[in-house]
């Protein structure tokens, strides 16, 4: 078996490819490959027909970042088409519409010039630059830097753009009088992936969560992108935590510097281009605890990661079926936009035999099933339910005053 190649292997064979593909020539494999992609065409057939059009040496790089750019169109839009990604930077890329308003807040008031320490493909850079700043774009890697350069030359912000080789941690050590890199602003996004594994622990990201807490306090109009999981204990005092979702998933949470906090804790729902807020200086503490009533509420899981869910159950008149649950209910229907909601019809202890009875006498042959503080698998319980009735319904499977439970429930709550 051949040798893995090195990092610095991979890392040269990326750059030449990148140089490749910024040639005529590859301006030109990059538009026949998209134009393959676009119609479907299947991965061995189109490399063949590719090889046979415009080389061997292009065909497959060109392939690889015409599949990147498709893949990256639902969110980056026609920005996508001239892109350099990989498939690392695209995954860790976040979305340009929350980039752009991470850079308005951080540029608020006016600041001349930011530092993005660690910037891959330079997504972030971008977004500043765009919002009016001189950016200087950090990155150890020389991919990264090289596809930073490139994405500000194919989106025109060159000219905003420096790009410099850099480690984070020695510059936010070097950091003071609140500037770092020699810029009165900085954006961090930790590298929370080593190995294709997700790094749970905020001490093994890269750079460190020592550097995180350091940039924080040395430059306080800065803000950091952490994972959604990172626990409350973390966040250091007088430092803005906000957790933001679209579409009922958490995309990001931010940490914001000192100059930039406007509150303790901020759950932000992005829905249909606008922007909802939900804010508490301090934690507010849990909800009440109560029985099931006629309606169950789903919380956002931004306003769960952040601890606000005792903020909606006053705004609801309603109160937590479990102490460890994040599941809310009421007597009455909600339309707030911080709750999926239902209508509440079987509340029982659970029992897969009996549920199933109950679902064939009622018709029901088609499931969802959703889960908190419960071991069940949903697809399984849902396969295992599956019967020839024609209704459906929704089957919350938790916990209630401690006790397995099954909420059997319909979505018109």
């Amino acid at each position: 078996m051949p040798a893995a190649p090195s990092p610095d292997d991979a890392t040269a064979a990326g750059l030449a490819q990148l140089q490749q593909l910024g040639t005529p020539a590859g301006t030109a494999a990059l538009a026949r490959a998209a134009a393959l992609v676009a119609e479907g065409v299947d991965v061995l057939p189109a490399l063949g027909r590719l090889r046979a059009e415009v080389g061997v040496e292009l065909a497959g790089p060109a392939w690889e970042l015409a599949r990147l750019r498709a893949r990256a169109r639902p969110v980056f839009g026609a920005d996508a088409d001239v892109l350099f990604l990989t498939s690392d930077t695209l995954e860790q890329a976040g979305r340009p519409a929350l980039a752009a308003r991470r850079a308005e807040r951080l540029l608020a008031g006016g600041t001349g010039s930011v530092a993005d320490l660690g910037s891959a493909s330079g997504t972030d850079t971008i977004a500043l630059a765009r919002a009016g700043a001189q950016v200087v774009a950090v990155d150890r890697d020389p991919l990264a830097r090289a596809l930073t350069a490139a994405n500000a030359r194919a989106l025109g912000v060159a000219d905003r753009v420096r790009v410099i080789d850099g480690d984070a941690v020695e510059l936010v050590a070097a950091a003071q009088g609140g500037r770092v890199a020699g810029c009165p602003a900085a954006v961090l996004d930790p590298a929370r992936r080593a190995g294709g594994r997700r790094q749970l622990n905020p001490d093994r990201w890269s750079p460190p969560w020592s550097t995180v807490a350091q940039l924080l306090d040395r430059v306080p109009r800065s803000v950091v992108k952490v994972a959604p999981g990172l626990d409350h204990h973390r966040v250091p005092a007088g430092i803005e935590a906000e957790w933001v979702s679209v579409s009922g998933s958490i995309v990001e949470a931010l940490l914001w510097g000192r100059e930039r906090a406007e509150t303790g804790r901020r759950a932000s729902l992005v829905r249909d281009g606008a922007v909802l807020e939900l804010t508490a200086a301090t934690d507010p503490g849990p909800a009440p605890t109560g029985p099931v009533r006629g309606r169950l509420h789903e919380p956002d899981p931004a306003v769960i990661r952040s601890g606000l869910v005792s903020l909606v159950a006053a705004e609801l008149g309603a109160t937590l079926i479990d102490p460890t649950i994040a599941y809310l209910t009421s007597d009455g229907a909600s339309d707030s936009p911080w709750v999926n909601s239902y209508r509440v019809d079987e509340v029982l202890p659970f029992n897969l035999k009996k549920l199933r009875a109950l679902l064939r006498a009622r018709g029901v042959g088609r499931v969802v099933v959703k889960k908190r503080g419960s071991p069940i698998e949903p697809e399984s319980l849902a396969r295992q339910l599956r019967g020839p009735g024609a209704a459906s319904a929704v089957l919350v499977v938790t916990r209630v005053a401690g006790a397995p439970t099954v909420l059997v429930c319909d979505v018109s709550g």
